[in-house]
């Protein structure tokens, strides 16, 4: 670990603890030590500045997130920061929504932009008749809320076991998809928070009745699930006749960065539900609704050509897709009578 980095963090947490004006001074600080320190001192200070980004003030810990969130994109560990960061990220977008709904009641107008203006006298006297004495909270939020929105994009992309261990999944995807309208980078907040990790799911071939339980993760819309399925799929053993997807396509869909271009895929099948409903490649996993607690993916021939560029909607997150078994039509028999035929 680096000493001087270490000092210095500990210096600004409990400058951010307690509003110490030093603050502005040991942020230039901070940016410097880490320019010289490996990535394997950061990952060790990152839980200190968790501390602060959980309990300092939100325009100070808006900082500290921002700082995590460039080291974690240059390699550091993102799991000693990234409960506290999700959580905070929630606490602000829910304070910024009470904002924004307040300046909405009082002027009627827009409320000021959160990234071009900043908090002022003239702001808190505007929202104070409707917010009281949560005045200064809801304010503070509604300016540091992109720096929130963008290290908690970094941290959910970079770190499976945050994204898994997320409580209150619905409500921090609720909160963040209406906060949206105020600031648009939270549609993707929303959709990495809904990111399905360790999940099984039960994919039906109608044609032949054969079926494949597979776990997928890191996955952010039904573009990347339906390459990653013919992939993992088509002309293998065990799997489905005919072409597979190019590796350097699927790879796209997985980790690998995508190159200039991009590259074309194309769609195998159409995806449909259990309820005979398309699962559009717009969506997400989280939206393919259950059966008997598994989610159910029935492939069907495709209704007509669909093509689209290569690569992942989230760049800096891996994905995963792991068949996990290929199960026979007579081992099916209990399923199929809850499928029900494709609505178009």
């Amino acid at each position: 670990m680096s000493a001087a980095l270490q000092q210095v963090a500990d210096e600004i947490v409990r400058a951010a603890l307690v509003e110490d004006r030093s603050f502005g001074d040991l942020l230039p600080r901070l940016m410097r030590e880490a320019q010289a320190a490996p990535v394997a001192a950061k990952s060790a200070v990152l839980p200190r500045l968790a501390e602060g980004i959980a309990e300092a003030p939100v325009n100070l810990g808006g900082w500290l997130a921002v700082v995590s969130g460039s080291w974690i994109e240059e390699g550091a560990d993102p799991d000693p920061v990234g409960r506290a960061l999700v959580h905070r990220l929630t606490e602000t977008t829910a304070a910024a929504l009470a904002f924004g709904k307040a300046w909405e009641e009082a002027t009627g107008g827009k409320p000021p932009d959160m990234e071009e203006e900043q908090p002022s006298q003239q702001v808190f006297d505007t929202v104070r008749p409707v917010l009281g004495d949560g005045t200064v909270t809801a304010m503070m939020s509604w300016f540091a809320l992109p720096q929130f929105a963008m290290a908690g994009s970094t941290v959910l992309q970079m770190s499976p076991a945050t994204r898994a261990g997320l409580d209150d999944r619905d409500f921090r995807a609720f909160a963040a998809g209406e906060a949206a309208r105020y600031l648009p980078h939270l549609e993707h907040v929303q959709a990495l928070i809904r990111v399905l990790d360790g999940e099984r799911i039960l994919v039906l071939d109608r044609a032949t009745r054969h079926g494949w339980t597979v776990t997928v993760g890191g996955i952010g819309d039904n573009f990347q699930l339906h390459v990653l399925l013919g992939g993992a799929l088509i002309g293998r053993p065990g799997g489905m006749p005919g072409t597979p997807p190019a590796g350097d396509i699927v790879a796209c869909f997985l980790d690998a960065p995508t190159p200039p271009g991009p590259p074309i895929a194309s769609s195998p099948w159409n995806l449909v539900d259990a309820h005979g409903e398309w699962i559009y490649n717009e969506g997400v996993p989280a939206d393919i609704p259950a059966v008997n607690g598994t989610r159910v993916v029935v492939l069907d021939p495709p209704s007509y050509q669909r093509t689209f560029p290569a690569g992942r909607r989230f760049p800096l997150m891996p994905a995963t897709l792991h068949v996990d078994g290929m199960h026979l039509p007579e081992d099916l028999t209990g399923w199929w009578p809850h499928i029900a035929a494709a609505t178009r």
